[in-house]
């Protein structure tokens, strides 16, 4: 089989579309036409493009979508927390995204999943893992590269939320930091980087609740001949910041050793090109099926100004599905 990069290049010059997914250690890459990814079960929805046509839709009248999580303890988040912040407070990191698995208790399966979720950047692979992104990680359009960093979130429903949101200082550093590492990241593969638009903030459907996320658009310009080594340009920059942390190299040190299992398919990427441009999401709100048993992948930014409670609250608060 062609590697990777071979074949990603190939496709672009030769104008075909296709599907590319990046596991968060970079050790699986693949690339498909929508017509491969079909025959091999794996079906995605990105924006207007989709190949899941031909995927069985099952009867979700009635199904109900509670998944029922079997929270992971306290005292083991607080370890992983606390070695987190040691870390911090050695001056190792700056920032670091912690996740955790969660075990589901519900008889929905991933088909009913990718079905009725509601995210601009979807994915089922094979009956092995659904994502149901809401976060874009780069787009291609015109020669221009873009990205849009997401950091800091709350609930709609809190008085004041976007206020609130805006005001706090340990969401503003935390997006601060993550800004400044995709900044140097998009430099090494493209010029004239720049931000347009700075902690705008967008609304994410929660089942019958809403979140409010602050997001930043950075831009930059590719050279002309960008397809002739996207694929190498793209792996440079993973992975994505924002689910890693900064310093990215020693941060991914402390990732491997704090978390309790490794992410796989989880915060890697996955995106298309449709014959012009590239459209990709960060593989976030993530579903897995793992020993006949679906387990919910999680997690959020841990700074110096974190607060134990606070950070494992938003990790159970981002096990949902966004239901139509």
């Amino acid at each position: 089989m062609e590697n990777f990069e071979k074949k990603v290049t190939h496709f672009l010059q030769d104008g075909i579309p296709f599907l590319f997914i990046i596991d968060f250690k970079k050790s699986v890459k693949q690339v498909f036409t929508y017509e491969e990814a079909a025959k091999e079960n794996i079906f995605f929805s990105i924006k207007d493009n989709r190949n899941h046509q031909t995927l069985a839709h099952t009867k979700l009248e009635g199904v109900n979508f509670d998944l029922k999580p079997t929270l992971v303890s306290k005292e083991i988040y607080e370890k992983a927390f606390n070695t987190v912040k040691q870390e911090l407070n050695n001056g190792n990191s700056f920032l670091l995204n912690l996740t955790f698995p969660t075990a589901l208790n519900t008889v929905i399966g991933l088909n009913e999943i990718y079905h009725k979720a509601h995210a601009p950047y979807k994915l089922l692979y094979k009956d092995k893992f659904v994502i149901f992104s809401p976060e874009c990680y780069l787009k291609i359009k015109n020669g221009k590269i873009f990205s849009y960093p997401m950091k800091g979130t709350i609930n709609s429903d809190i008085p004041n939320a976007q206020e609130l949101l805006l005001s706090n200082k340990k969401e503003l550093y935390e997006h601060n930091t993550i800004v400044d590492l995709i900044r140097n990241d998009l430099s090494m593969i493209a010029k004239k980087v720049r931000v347009n638009k700075f902690r705008f903030v967008d609304k994410i459907k929660k089942g019958n609740q809403e979140l409010l996320q602050t997001s930043t658009e950075i831009q930059g310009e590719l050279p002309e001949n960008w397809k002739d080594n996207f694929a190498s340009l793209l792996l440079k920059t993973l992975p994505a910041g924002s689910i890693s942390g900064a310093p990215k190299e020693k941060t991914l040190e402390i990732i491997s050793k704090a978390e309790i299992a490794p992410r796989g398919f989880y915060t890697g990427i996955f995106g298309v090109f449709d014959g012009k441009q590239i459209d990709s999401a960060v593989s976030i709100r993530f579903i897995e099926k793992m020993n006949d048993k679906l387990v919910y992948k999680s997690g959020g930014g841990i700074t110096h100004l974190s607060e134990m409670e606070e950070e494992y609250q938003e990790l159970l608060e981002k096990i949902y599905v966004p239901i139509i």
